[in-house]
């Protein structure tokens, strides 16, 4: 059962867990890396300042507002459809739902060319590492959190189940995307980790795979799951894409000179 001590303990426990999260990854980086890269690596301030920070702070905001009015406005959490299930049990339920979401939305972008426009901002890093994971256009963003955090409160949740599931988004995001040479073994088919991830983000592979964020299952259960024994021969997109967080949010709405590129493109062929 949700208490007020419980909502207060996560309010101080969850930024605790995310600094000591992207701590030992930093550590687990510089003493065990899968590519050798610098930790002030290019666009590292923009990363940390713009999207990790400042982004996330005012779109939470943001999605907070948004999420008081649909349930004014509505009245459902007045319902208390889920307040009966033990925290776990909604966590877990809003954890799985949302990354089923999470892949259909993710695999959709890939094989839109608007969509992609959409998500490019997150593809363009060079350097994937514990932080690049939050380098998303601020719209994606919103689009894909408000679908993640607005149900929790319209169905009832606990209160803390919104704060559980944001320490749960930043630890799982900043871990699929570290430097780190990870093995892990059987469990890369149920729980998705760097070694699909890094896949996701192969310059090499446009036409998409790897589509999950927590659950490596949807991948292999849909078919899109790619884990060769080599490693990809780099990161980032084709397209240029400008440095600096206010270019990169502009970018979006800018015309393109070219025609968008064949996502499938295969950059040795050329």
């Amino acid at each position: 059962m949700s208490t007020p001590h419980a909502v207060a303990v996560w309010s101080v426990l969850s930024p605790v867990l995310i600094v000591v999260g992207a701590s030992l990854l930093i550590a687990l980086e510089r003493s065990r890396p899968y590519n050798p890269q610098r930790f002030l690596r290019k666009g590292f301030w923009t990363d940390l300042l713009g999207y990790a920070l400042a982004q996330s702070y005012v779109l939470g905001l943001v999605i907070a507002r948004l999420s008081a009015w649909a349930c004014n406005t509505t009245g459902l959490p007045k319902l208390h459809l889920l307040s009966g299930w033990p925290v776990g049990l909604q966590v877990l339920f809003f954890v799985v739902t949302h990354d089923l979401y999470i892949y259909l939305f993710h695999r959709l972008q890939h094989a839109s060319p608007t969509l992609w426009r959409l998500h490019e901002a997150h593809h363009a890093t060079e350097n994937v590492d514990w932080l690049s994971g939050s380098r998303s256009h601020a719209f994606e963003i919103l689009i894909n959190q408000s679908i993640e955090f607005v149900p929790i409160a319209l169905l009832g949740a606990a209160p803390e189940v919104a704060l559980i599931k944001v320490t749960i988004d930043a630890l799982w995001g900043m871990y699929i995307h570290c430097n780190v040479d990870v093995r892990s073994g059987r469990l890369q088919k149920i729980i998705n980790g760097p070694e699909m991830h890094r896949w996701h983000h192969a310059i090499e592979i446009r036409d998409g795979v790897n589509f999950a964020t927590k659950f490596a299952f949807w991948d292999w259960l849909f078919g899109t799951a790619h884990l060769p024994a080599i490693k990809p021969r780099g990161y980032g997109i084709l397209e240029r894409f400008p440095a600096g967080y206010l270019r990169q949010q502009l970018h979006l709405f800018s015309r393109r000179r070219d025609p968008a590129p064949d996502l499938s493109t295969d950059p040795s062929s050329a």
